[in-house]
Parts: structure tokens; sequence; C-alpha cells
């Protein structure tokens, strides 16, 4: 067997086994992405009721709550950022990196510094990497979240900004969360949002008209913000969270499947080098074998 023909079989195997372990992989994440989608169907309804009832406190009372109100003279902001912790899922993890970073450019443009916390091992390695400092850093979980997890976020973030920014480095002002959103299986949007102070977001339903509801808080609009607004933190989290484990494992079936396809065309490719080898091989051997029965002959006619 010539040496060509031998590294074509040989790349053949290699590809074979390669395509094996994607497809293996595509049929896992198709599997996992099910029950991906079912948990942000269940989270989403509470994570926007809390919102509302969080909105409501905050909209119909006056008190000035520090976790509803902006500061005046805020020094930094908090930035959350979700990625995963395996690779062979595409961009997903670039894609999300790259809008905190231009989220944390817009927020040094306005004279802020910027606090990095970080979620999956892709961003950990990304900051340590180019040796950036980290607040807090959690892995392990990218792909299958639980709200302990999401709690343990949601507590340190919290944390940090009750503290004072004026007077500790460890306060923040502002918390921003960065997170792929799932959109559909062929679309996830990486995008940022403000978690706190609360941030007013615009509704498609219409502006009520007429007297506004009162509405009377005990034991005080204080106390009621006090036992929310962790817990619409940690629903926040947890459901950006479970969004992006959603899209972690849409992004990588769509990445396996197109290595599959990749796989099979680059075997298809080697098969015809590998047969065009084998038929100029028998093509060498049979003029070898010709030439030799006409040198033969030759000799023998010489001689007679």
């Amino acid at each position: 067997m010539g040496a060509q023909l031998r590294i074509y079989r040989r790349r053949m195997r290699s590809v074979k086994a390669t395509k094996k372990i994607t497809k293996a992989m595509e049929l896992i994440s198709a599997s996992r992405i099910v029950k991906a989608r079912q948990r942000v169907k269940s989270s989403t309804p509470y994570a926007n009721e809390l919102t509302r009832a969080v909105s409501a406190v905050a909209s119909y009372s006056s008190t000035n709550h520090p976790l509803t109100t902006a500061s005046e003279n805020p020094k930094r902001a908090a930035i959350l950022i979700i990625s995963s912790d395996r690779g062979m899922a595409g961009a997903y993890s670039n894609n999300v990196i790259k809008e905190g970073e231009a989220l944390a450019a817009l927020i040094r443009s306005r004279g802020l510094g910027v606090t990095s916390y970080l979620v999956g091992r892709k961003a950990v390695n990304y900051y340590r990497f180019r040796n950036r400092v980290i607040a807090g850093s959690w892995s392990g979980f990218s792909d299958n979240p639980t709200y302990a997890d999401a709690k343990a976020v949601a507590d340190a973030l919290i944390k940090a900004f009750i503290v004072d920014a004026q007077t500790d480095l460890a306060g923040v002002d502002e918390i921003h969360i960065v997170f792929t959103e799932f959109v559909s299986m062929l679309t996830q949007n990486a995008m940022a949002k403000r978690m706190l102070p609360l941030e007013v977001v615009e509704s498609d339903t219409p502006a009520p008209t007429g007297l506004l509801p009162m509405y009377e808080f005990e034991p005080g609009a204080e106390t009621v913000l006090n036992a929310l607004l962790p817990r619409y933190i940690g629903a926040r989290v947890f459901n950006a969270m479970l969004q992006s484990a959603a899209s972690e494992h849409a992004a990588r079936r769509r990445a396996m499947k197109s290595a599959t396809d990749n796989a099979e065309d680059l075997i298809k490719s080697l098969t015809r080098l590998a047969n065009a080898a084998r038929q100029a091989e028998i093509t060498q051997e049979i003029s070898e074998i010709v030439g030799g029965a006409d040198a033969l002959a030759s000799a023998s006619a010489g001689s007679e």
C-alpha cells in the first residue's frame, strides 16, 4: 500500500472518531435543552411578578430606599457576567464577554470604576489571563444552575451594594448583569441590564387613566422593600442563569451539528482522494507488470 493512501486512510479514521464525538455531544445538548427551556418557562413568570411587586412598592410609596434610589455621586458599578464552564459552544461565551467589555467601557466613560463578578470558567479564565481584578467568581454549574447558586451570587452583589461606596472600596453604587437571552433554538442574544438601582423599563401596556390606586404598606414601605428586593435580585439572577444555560445548550447543539456536517464533508473528500490514490497505485502496478513482461519477452527473443 502506498504511503499517500495510508495517510488518507489514517486521516479518515481520525475524522470518523471526531464525528462520533460531535454527534454524541449534539444529541446530549438536544436532550438537555428541553429541560432547560422548561425551567426558563417556569421561572420567568415568577421573576416578572416579583418585579411588578417591587415596582409597585417603589412607585406608590414616598420612601427613598437606597436599593431603588440612584446615588447622587456614584463611584463604582458592579458587572455580573454569566458565561459557560465548557467550550464547544461556538461564539456563546465570546459574545457575552464582548458585551461585558462594551458595558464596562460605557461605565468607565461616565467616570465610574468597574467591579467584576464572574460566573463560568470561560469568563474567569479570560479575566485571569489578562491579570484583571475579580471581586467574585463562581463556576461548575453553568449548564444546570440551581436557586442556591443564584442566591450565593445575589447575596454577594447585595452585600457589595449595601456597603457605602464613598468610603469602602468594596462598595458599589450600581449593579449590572450581562447574560444571554434565550429567544429560540436559533436565536440567543447577549444583553446587559441594570438591576440596581431599580431601572424603569418601558412597557407595551397602555398607561392607566384616571385616579391612581393608593397602597398601604404594613409594617412600612421600607420594611417591605428590605424583604422584597433580595428576593427580586435572587429571582432575576436565577432567571438569567437559566436563560444562559438554555442558550448554552442551544449554541453547543448548533456548533456540534455544524462540526458533524463538516466531518461528513471531509470524509467524503478524503474518500475521493483515497480512491484516486488507490487507482493511481493500481495503474502503476499494472504498468510495472506490463513493462516487466515486455522486457522478458524482448530478452527471450534476443537470446533466440
